[in-house]
């Protein structure tokens, strides 16, 4: 009889933990379910679509619907999962027709995603309001714009920014609210999270940081907000701040949810129920510089977490290590790229860290074309390991920031760093890489 694998969510997780399923056991019945229309799309791609850098939304659909018939899955689209039972292994779906079925697995995959959080805003359900997390949101947005002139986007997190960037490119007036003092909150310390904000400003978006969002003014429609004394007049709202896990139906079905409010899963991703996997936003890490939980909700994240869920539940052994939280976007001509601990989080789970700052160019002085690079290295003191990174340049960030990733995995001290051995030419890059400069200003603290 062959293993009977049933996958709740077909996203990113959902169609990773699939196909890892597949390879690892070539006769499984493996079946998908997801509330959307769409499988297999990435939402990462959205703003970019808004700020016309993909021509359509179609392009973000990474596993057409012969992808599923060449691996032999069973999508079910617009079908929604309404309860597990963990003892008799089954689960109850319903489709867009109301009409009730039953699944029965031997091993189960929860990747159901997040939700976007919309903060209990006055007027928040007004027409103009959006939140971006799908396609259909997508095109939503992307209507609006067309008969808009200004927007407002609350929250100054990766998606937020990036919508707000799609906006301006778009022509339209921006603002950006954000509640904490800065803009990245997550991702950047203040001292580098005001070079990105100083950009964004020069490219005419206009900034309010440390406020909330009072209240979202209009009668049926939008037409402004109200922040900090002050009415901003506008067309469009976007609420982006955030999104919390799915976790609604492993926490009826008994399933343990961590500190973090994600699935609790051990290494092999599974849950504290037997023959349960989860994988995706919805599940907890451990993070590897801290070793403490973590939710990481970012689709690199989910694709590995769903390639050892997916393994695992189809017989196979494999095991994930946990995250560093590395990430990078594009800002206009800008790219900002972090791996690690910053300096604040580390602060704040106790560890005492020394930091390099460097600003540097891509390229030779006399070499065109070069560009400015800024790095900020993150250096436990005790120990001389490097325990995170951010950087922001016009160029070459993402590759550097994998190193960076590398080098904190494997645990390498700063004084390893600064001896690395590096490349250089001059239409490509300095004599001395200025990972290793900002290594050497670390270095000279912690003397």
């Amino acid at each position: 009889m062959p293993r009977r694998i049933v996958i709740i969510g077909a996203h990113a997780a959902g169609v990773d933990a699939a196909s890892a399923a597949r390879k690892t056991d070539r006769t499984a019945e493996i079946t998908l379910i997801t509330k959307q229309r769409q499988a297999g799309y990435s939402p990462c791609g959205i703003p970019f679509v808004l700020g016309r850098h993909i021509p359509s939304f179609d392009k973000l659909i990474v596993f057409p619907q012969s992808y599923f018939q060449m691996m032999k899955l069973n999508l079910m689209l617009e079908t929604t999962a309404t309860n597990i039972d963990t003892k008799a292994k089954t689960v109850e779906i319903q489709d867009k027709t109301g009409t009730q079925k039953t699944l029965e697995y031997d091993s189960l995959i929860l990747t159901t995603g997040s939700y976007p959080f919309v903060p209990p805003i006055k007027g928040r359900e007004k027409q103009g309001v959006y939140v971006l997390k799908t396609i259909e949101d997508g095109k939503k947005i992307d209507q609006a714009i067309e008969n808009s002139k200004s927007a407002v986007v609350v929250g100054a997190g990766l998606i937020g920014l990036e919508t707000a960037v799609a906006f301006v490119e778009r022509g339209l007036k921006t603002t950006v609210v954000e509640l904490l003092p800065q803009v990245l909150p997550a991702m950047l310390d203040a001292d580098m999270a005001k070079i990105v904000q100083n950009m964004l400003e020069e490219k005419g978006m206009r900034i309010i940081t440390g406020h909330a969002v009072d209240e979202i003014l209009g009668e049926e429609k939008v037409t402004g907000v109200s922040v900090a004394g002050e009415q901003i007049p506008c067309d469009i709202v976007v609420v982006a701040t955030g999104v919390r896990a799915n976790t609604e139906l492993a926490k009826n079905a008994g399933i343990t949810i961590g500190e973090t409010r994600g699935i609790k899963t051990n290494m092999r991703m599974e849950t504290s129920v037997k023959d349960v996997y989860a994988a995706g936003d919805c599940a907890e890490s451990v993070h590897l510089v801290t070793g403490r939980p973590t939710l990481s909700q970012l689709g690199t994240t989910a694709v590995r977490q769903a390639k050892v869920a997916g393994t695992n539940a189809a017989g196979g052994y494999a095991i994930f290590p946990g995250v560093l939280g590395s990430a990078v976007t594009k800002f206009f001509d800008t790219e900002i790229g972090v791996t690690g601990l910053t300096e604040f989080f580390a602060k704040r789970v106790g560890l005492e860290t020394v930091t390099g700052t460097i600003t540097s160019k891509t390229r030779p002085e006399y070499y065109p074309g070069g560009l400015p690079i800024k790095i900020k290295l993150v250096v436990e003191k005790e120990t001389e390991r490097i325990v995170g990174v951010q950087m922001i340049g016009g160029e070459q960030v993402t590759q550097r920031v994998n190193a960076l990733s590398f080098a904190i995995q494997k645990q390498m001290t700063v004084r390893d760093l600064a001896k690395a051995d590096t490349a250089y030419a001059p239409p490509l890059n300095e004599t001395w890489e200025p990972m290793v400069l900002a290594a050497e200003i670390a270095l000279r603290k912690l003397r």
